[in-house]
């Protein structure tokens, strides 16, 4: 993991003496600590170091990302963790990486990124798709252009409403059942323009 600490000094030098537990390598570049420290997971490394800088430091901010392998992709690794850093503290999180940004995430983002980003957000239904030979991302698309009403859906996809319902359960069982949440739908909407954007 490459993880950036941003704050005052007394934070920065605390962060390079944690980072890892002392398995990780830090220092100074350019008035930010970076830290490459053992682990799979960039959003737990960088809640634990802004957990430790918590107590000392209320103006740090910590983004993290990777894994990164091989160690020759520890440039990109470095820019993207200060990309995510600077939209970290732009929206006033303490620590995070671009998965814990969301859709916000991909500002700060590679091509690969987005390729992830859809995995993460409409993957299980892509997966139910392809098996089943459906198109319940069709049906997901027709809802959200009808403004979520199950009736103009069924209009436009040329089919009983209750077999909307039926779809529309099935994404439920996909996705969760807060997918329809304002912060799940407009995440989902987003993925979906990518997903068409990126077909065309």
């Amino acid at each position: 993991m490459v993880a950036v600490c941003r704050g005052t000094r007394r934070g920065l030098h605390l962060a390079a003496a944690t980072a890892g537990d002392g398995r990780g390598l830090a220092g100074e570049h350019h008035g930010e600590i970076v830290a490459v420290v053992p682990g799979r997971d960039p959003s737990a490394v960088a809640a634990v170091l802004s957990r430790r800088l918590g107590a000392e430091d209320a103006q740090v901010t910590v983004g993290a990302t990777g894994p990164v392998v091989p160690a020759a992709g520890l440039r990109d690794a470095h820019a993207e963790a200060r990309r995510v850093t600077d939209a970290l503290a732009a929206i006033g999180m303490r620590a995070g990486s671009a998965h814990d940004l969301g859709f916000a995430g991909l500002v700060t983002s590679t091509p690969g990124d987005v390729e992830r980003y859809l995995h993460r957000v409409l993957g299980s239904v892509t997966e139910y798709d392809t098996r089943r030979g459906s198109d319940l991302l069709g049906t997901l698309e027709a809802y959200f252009a009808a403004g979520g009403s199950p009736r103009r859906a069924a209009s436009a996809l040329h089919v009983h409403v209750n077999t909307v319902a039926q779809r529309l359960d099935r994404i439920a069982s996909l996705l969760g059942t807060d997918w329809q949440g304002p912060d799940r739908a407009l995440e989902i909407q987003l993925a979906l323009r990518l997903r068409r954007i990126r077909a065309g």
